[in-house]
């Protein structure tokens, strides 16, 4: 066991720290969010466009228990297998939790991987370890030494964009917008490669996106300092031979087309959702935000990265139940936890797996579904924080997790790798973080064996090791 799981006792999940940029300075700024962008441009035309792909990647904070959801052991002991049972799915052989009857019904059309792992049990240092495919310096906090995914692939595809959208779009709670609360940095590749971020609970009907509105004050500074520019970037062509200049008015475009075009707005607008389908997703932030997520993906974002944390933010948190998915006994009663938690995520994954299949995004959106850890096998009884009774819960534990992924393509109703009969290590097809992002690289056209430099100028590789699972690509 590892010495930080020993260590543990309390935890209250990962904890807001300041960043250098902030998504929520871009409206203060005005035209912030042209910097934003101009701050991201490359004089270089290389690379040509890949076709159409992205990936939408749903982030469970605080590590669900593979016991309760995806690898249940029902021939366990008591104090491992808890109090859920498993049910039959649709494919013969898999079966999943009691509370994901929905899931259950559309089992060919996802895939279950049982089998990664690795070294960090706190959260920080599992967060930095997962987001960034390297290991950190540190075992704990939350800022990268090493650039996030996101960062990785902002760098890698902007070029490449042929819209207004950035690459990367990260939907978070309110309040939990600052880059290091999920390890979201970008490291050395420096603050304008992290993505643009959007809180706030898109259920709620007052939701909307601050950094895309343009108030009457906001467009008149607009105006005034287009007219300025035009003449500053006049001057600047003239004296400037490198190219900079071409590169960074695209990017200036693009702020405009994010502010001004009503098709970047309409991306962001899930009230031009029918009833229907927001009703099939669920009113819930993960319900939601899924959906915003397959209309961002569908309207030519590469990346969305989809945080679900509380499935009701703003609303009392049930007695016994906690905020994320972090199930200390002393933060929930881990099976009272998830009969709350579970049927709203069950509606929102499923509504969004069949969406991809059934709008024809199968092929072209990739869908992962994961935390950054597994949970103990063996359940812990502590007295809850706020219950004040003894309960159970599970502790952290990289040493196995479960995840889902679904579309790129790939064939599904599948399970990759297994652990072994208490769900405490894989047994067969021991994966890591990097074997799955080697994965998602592939899938949109990155190649992990190129190099970024960092602020030394030395070449770093974008993916140190790992490489794509076979089981999730897609047919040649």
């Amino acid at each position: 066991m590892s010495p930080w799981l020993n260590r543990m006792n309390r935890c209250a999940g990962p904890v807001s720290r300041r960043s250098f940029l902030q998504a929520g300075a871009l409206s203060a700024a005005g035209l912030g969010l042209s910097d934003y962008l101009r701050a991201r441009a490359v004089a270089s035309e290389a690379g040509t466009p890949l076709e159409d792909r992205a990936v939408i990647f749903v982030w469970l904070p605080g590590g669900p228990s593979q016991l309760d959801t995806y690898d249940m052991k029902p021939g366990a002991p008591q104090e491992f297998r808890g109090e859920f049972r498993p049910i039959r799915t649709r494919v013969p052989g898999i079966e999943l939790c009691e509370l994901f009857p929905r899931q259950a019904r559309i089992a060919n059309r996802f895939n279950i991987v049982r089998s990664v792992c690795h070294d960090f049990a706190d959260h920080g240092g599992a967060h930095k370890r997962f987001m960034t495919g390297r290991v950190p310096a540190t075992p704990t906090e939350f800022v990268n030494d090493a650039p996030a995914v996101t960062s990785i692939v902002t760098k890698m595809l902007e070029p490449r964009l042929r819209g207004p959208l950035p690459a990367c779009v990260a939907g978070v709670d309110s309040g939990r917008s600052q880059v290091d609360v999920f390890s979201l940095g970008p490291a050395y590749l420096g603050p304008a490669y992290t993505p643009f971020i959007v809180a706030g609970d898109p259920s709620r009907k007052d939701f909307h996106v601050q950094d895309l509105e343009l108030t009457p004050a906001a467009a008149t500074r607009l105006g005034d300092r287009m007219h300025l520019l035009q003449g500053m970037d006049r001057l600047r062509r003239d004296i400037d031979a490198s190219g900079m200049v071409p590169a960074m008015d695209r990017f200036s475009q693009r702020a405009l087309g994010m502010l001004t075009s009503t098709a970047v707005r309409d991306a962001f607008d899930l009230s031009m959702e029918p009833a229907a389908v927001r009703d099939r997703y669920g009113w819930s932030a993960y319900g939601q935000r899924g959906l915003l997520a397959r209309r961002l993906v569908e309207a030519g974002c590469p990346f969305v990265t989809m945080v679900w944390e509380n499935p009701f933010p703003g609303e009392p948190i049930p007695k016994g139940c906690t905020y994320n998915w972090d199930s200390h006994a002393v933060n929930c009663h881990i099976f009272d936890d998830s009969r709350w938690r579970f049927p709203v995520y069950d509606q929102a994954v499923s509504a969004l797996i069949e969406d991809l299949y059934e709008r024809g995004l199968d092929r072209r959106v990739l869908l992962v579904v994961t935390g950054e850890f597994g949970r103990t096998p063996r359940l812990e009884r502590n007295p809850g924080t706020e219950t004040r009774i003894v309960q159970p819960g599970r502790d952290h534990w990289p040493q196995s997790m479960s995840f889902i992924v679904a579309g790129g393509g790939m064939r599904t109703g599948q399970v990759v790798g297994a652990t072994n009969a208490r769900g405490e290590h894989p047994v067969e097809r021991v994966l890591s973080p990097n074997d799955l992002w080697a994965t998602v690289y592939r899938h949109l056209g990155i190649n992990p064996d190129d190099s970024i430099n960092d602020l030394s100028g030395r070449p770093m590789p974008i993916l140190p090791f790992g490489q794509p699972i076979a089981e999730l690509l897609a047919p040649a």
